[in-house]
């Protein structure tokens, strides 16, 4: 683990300059143009479906993912962007490896991508550090995207820190019922809605987009495979969409989890 001495100008933003930060990986990916994406940790499959194609799409064009590395969206959001493309801002020291779940993805955004934490060594997430990593994720991005929020869920701070920050706000069309914190500020005009994923990356992409292509391990998972089927196709990709609660195993069977 490594101290960043080099001030981000992005931060300044926050009520104060982090005291320290510490990271592990690559930091060019800092220089690009950013996109923070959170949300829900037990999130549909609609919106998973939904921040896994955005985050591809921005990171095919060259914009790197920030989220805070816990299941669910965040999660999504980091594999959908590949871990070469995507930091992963913590609640707990970087040698932690919080949540457990998402050890692999982790180490792999370590060796890839970027960690970044405030926090030392060896120390481990508390309440109060989960609030303290939702203003940084926000901060570093250009604007922030929920993809799916309750009235009383954690990405609530986050949208308030993007408030206070001056940032735009996006989300995805929701549903009467469903992401109601989200519905209910876009209906007062604080959250654009992304009715378009092309149409939204095109507005920080440097060149033309590239288009986004289906995600073959997912359209497999719709015909419902055997478990032995999928493992046998997609072996890697299996074990990290179990842990990421892309997919369910249901008495043999590969689901998209709903």
């Amino acid at each position: 683990m490594k101290t960043l001495t080099e001030k981000i100008p992005e931060l300044y933003a926050m009520k104060s300059y982090p005291k320290e930060l510490f990271y592990e990986g690559n930091l060019a990916l800092l220089k690009k143009t950013k996109i923070s994406i959170v949300g829900s940790r037990k999130p549909s499959k609609y919106s998973r479906t939904l921040t896994h194609q955005l985050s591809f799409l921005l990171s095919k064009n060259g914009i790197c993912v920030v989220s805070g590395a816990a299941m669910g969206i965040d999660a999504v959001a980091h594999l959908g962007a590949g871990s070469a493309n995507t930091i992963a801002v913590l609640p707990c020291g970087i040698d932690v490896k919080y949540p457990v779940v998402n050890k692999n993805l982790l180490y792999d955004i370590q060796n890839n991508g970027l960690l970044l934490s405030q926090f030392p060594p060896s120390f481990k997430a508390a309440v109060w550090s989960f609030v303290v990593r939702n203003e940084l994720v926000v901060a570093i991005g250009d604007v922030l995207v929920v993809a799916e929020a309750e009235l009383s869920s954690g990405s609530m701070r986050s949208i308030e820190y993007a408030l206070t920050m001056g940032k735009e706000i996006y989300a995805f069309p929701h549903r009467l019922g469903e992401s109601n914190a989200t519905n209910a500020l876009a209906k007062e005009g604080k959250v654009k809605i992304i009715y378009d994923l092309e149409e939204f990356v095109a507005r920080f992409a440097t060149t033309s987009i590239s288009h986004a292509k289906k995600d073959d391990f997912l359209e497999f998972c719709k015909t419902a495979p055997t478990y032995e089927e999928a493992v046998q196709k997609y072996p890697e990709r299996v074990f990290v969409a179990e842990l990421s609660g892309e997919i369910e195993i249901i008495k043999g069977s590969v689901f998209l989890k709903s």
